[in-house]
């Protein structure tokens, strides 16, 4: 053998093994969590500076892992938010841009857009959803169908949290004869079926997802779980000794929601309990952040952030976000660059080994390089949040420390976000040629924006198409 294809077999030996090293088969996956509160304030739990509302355990997760100073989710209310976490795509790509209607709902988020769970379920991961959906209740958007082996929980926007009320409530309208019943008073479900559940709701979740971690470890794949609470949304209803941890706060709204608040936490410790004492700890990558920002007239708070839950300042889009694995997040470590839950799915992927479709589009990236070299993963790019109103949108756009902002029939205004977190200073006069730059990248994003597949409300819809919506004439107007 000359030594050209001596050299010419070692390569394609090294190669190989290269490539079997890597293989998802071989190599060594980690479980993925995904914790989502539901409404969560920005600064309602104590890592991120909470004085009044105690997460013990949340906190112990962030000190032993890493905080999020800028993690975003794709849209400031619910619906959306969670369209986007699944599909790695903003919901108006894919014409999930509002919450899905009230009640008897038969649309969903397209089939055609492969969720994350899909994805890995296909890869060889066992999946699990707990908690709340809100993407879609006819039997083609069923989690079961969507990617997840196993779902325990409801399928639409919120639900109510004491068994013995809803139920009985549930029997009463059954009673009446209504046929369009109160999806917040609906039984819960396991797999399809309805189930009597006894247990305040946060704690039933808490107790499936430790259920599912307990069934997960005695299988040889890895596993995906994605918990997501409904706590702390509304209706505020929290148990009477969590409640009474909080005699220090006097506003009634804001107890209640911290006593719902607590029950979240101590889920997580169980949920953590559960992993270690399986031996599933170690080698599990839990995330932790809320769906989009607290809702300030339902006792949240969102501290120093502008404004709550449905706007595109800070305070709507910005989440509390901590992930944790060891040895391999250094404890104790921030993250101060802007990270999106878009970029969830693509991270996922790459850490299981999982090819993306050549066809599926993301709007996201693979941020773990950039955890792990402590760099800016979105340099110079662009992150959007778009709110539709009648006539109407309430429009944002951020590039490094640069924030253009769109609210109601005002003017654009621009922030130096991180300077003025709370974006009090308006410097639009003082730089409107990087104004100008921003909102017409913002107005290329949106051309193909995709028509709405749904409406929250039929008078949403009537609204949108007398006013001839989106009027994005209106929104990238900065004259």
């Amino acid at each position: 053998m000359t030594i050209k294809k001596f050299i010419g077999f070692i390569s394609i030996f090294l190669v190989s093994l290269s490539v079997t090293a890597l293989s998802p088969e071989d190599s060594d996956r980690p479980n993925i969590v995904v914790i989502l509160a539901d409404d969560l304030g920005y600064a309602d739990v104590g890592f991120n500076g909470s004085k009044d509302i105690f997460t013990p355990n949340l906190d112990k997760l962030a000190s032993e892992g890493m905080v999020f100073d800028a993690a975003y989710t794709a849209h400031p209310f619910c619906g959306p938010s969670r369209a986007g976490l699944m599909t790695g795509r903003y919901p108006h790509k894919i014409g999930a841009q509002f919450n899905l209607p009230v009640r008897g709902s038969f649309v969903g988020v397209p089939t055609e857009e492969k969720f994350i769970s899909k994805l890995l379920n296909e890869n060889g991961y066992y999946t699990g959803a707990v908690g709340k959906w809100h993407l879609g209740e006819a039997p083609e958007y069923h989690p079961n169908r969507r990617g997840f082996d196993e779902f325990y929980g409801f399928l639409g926007g919120g639900h109510k949290y004491f068994p013995e009320e809803f139920k009985k409530a549930y029997a009463d309208q059954l009673a009446q004869g209504v046929t369009n019943i109160d999806h917040y008073l609906l039984p819960l479900e396991y797999n399809g079926k309805a189930v009597d559940e006894s247990e305040y709701i946060t704690d039933a979740l808490s107790r499936e997802a430790v259920r599912f971690v307990e069934k997960a470890a005695g299988k040889e794949n890895p596993f995906f779980l994605y918990l997501a609470y409904n706590a702390p949304h509304v209706p505020l209803e929290a148990k009477r000794e969590d409640m009474e941890k909080f005699s220090h706060i006097k506003d009634k709204k804001r107890k209640t929601y911290a006593g719902m608040v607590y029950a979240l936490d101590r889920g997580v410790g169980r949920l953590v309990d559960a992993l270690s004492k399986t031996d599933q700890l170690d080698n599990t990558l839990i995330i932790f952040l809320s769906d989009n920002g607290g809702k300030l007239t339902q006792g949240a708070s969102n501290f120093p952030l502008r404004e709550g839950k449905g706007s595109v300042y800070e305070g709507g889009f910005r989440s509390p976000m901590l992930m944790y694995w060891p040895g391999k997040i250094t404890p104790g470590s921030r993250f101060k660059y802007p990270v999106k839950a878009l970029d969830f799915y693509p991270t996922f992927a790459a850490l299981a080994g999982a090819e993306i479709p050549s066809e599926k589009k993301l709007d996201g990236k693979n941020i773990w390089p950039s955890i792990q070299s402590g760099s800016d993963p979105h340099k110079d790019e662009l992150i959007f949040a778009l709110r539709h109103y009648t006539g109407y949108s309430n429009a944002a756009v951020r590039r490094n420390q640069w924030k253009a902002v769109k609210y109601g029939q005002e003017k654009w205004k621009l922030f130096n976000i991180a300077e003025d977190v709370g974006e009090k200073k308006d410097l639009s006069k003082k730089y409107p040629v990087l104004l100008r730059d921003m909102v017409r990248e913002m107005e290329k994003w949106s051309w193909d924006n995709a028509q709405p597949r749904w409406f929250h409300i039929s008078e949403e819809g009537v609204g949108w198409r007398q006013a001839g919506m989106p009027r994005f004439d209106k929104t990238f107007s900065i004259d």
